[in-house]
């Protein structure tokens, strides 16, 4: 049984692949044997990119990884301590925790939270960039998200907590938009847009380092 979809006819070069990857560069990446990845575009905000030599299945698996295994920090609760205005506690709260959070390409896990406070008076707009974290490392990807307007004399006061989870927990900590195109049978177009937390480069890294170790893991459970 394949990892994520793929094919027992693209299981014995998929696993060949994921073994020889190099390092994704700013021109190209190049994979030996049967696969191959050619860099059309690379900027912070989204990856362009061809693959050679894979079948459907192995695409649909970079892409199904990238869309829902590849974690993410986002604000998963959040207590009120004051709210006079017009919006509920609830709506206030969904509108946070869609709020992209940056998240660094290692050094916390699932067990780590991480508090964001926010206090606000009117009359103002509250954005994102009042979210103040206290971690240094993990702070809003974007500060100019308005969350809501206060009049005069309402108040805000909150902490939410982030934690790290991945697009199978919820679509909030989705790292990015992941499409691709058919060019040909064994030919795909890929484009990756991150919403933030990580550069499209690290999303395609991690992806394809999921569907490694799940590869592994099959293979291991073979050998017995």
């Amino acid at each position: 049984m394949c990892p994520y979809g793929i094919g027992a006819d693209d299981c014995l070069s998929f696993k060949y692949f994921m073994m020889h990857i190099n390092v994704i560069g700013t021109s190209a990446l190049i994979l030996a044997g049967l696969m191959k990845i050619d860099i059309i575009e690379n900027t912070p905000i989204s990856l362009r990119f061809k693959l050679s030599g894979a079948g459907f299945s192995v695409a649909n698996a970079i892409r199904r990884a990238a869309i829902s295994r590849v974690a993410s920090f986002a604000i998963d609760s959040v207590t009120f301590y004051e709210n006079s205005s017009a919006m509920f506690d609830e709506y206030i709260a969904h509108r946070i925790g869609l709020i992209p959070i940056s998240t660094p390409a290692k050094g916390y896990d699932e067990k780590d939270e991480i508090l964001f406070t926010l206090s606000a008076e009117g009359p103002t707009t509250v954005y994102s960039s009042d979210l103040k974290s206290n971690d240094k490392e993990i702070k809003v990807a974007n500060e100019k998200i308005p969350i809501m307007k206060l009049a005069v004399g309402q108040t805000l006061r909150l902490d939410g907590k982030a934690v790290l989870r991945d697009g199978n927990t919820s679509p909030k900590f989705q790292p990015g938009l992941v499409t691709y195109k058919v060019l040909s049978d064994k030919e795909f177009e890929f484009y990756i847009e991150t919403f933030g937390q990580m550069p499209p480069t690290e999303i395609l890294a991690k992806a394809l380092s999921i569907i490694s170790d799940n590869v592994k893991e099959i293979h291991k459970e073979i050998k017995k």
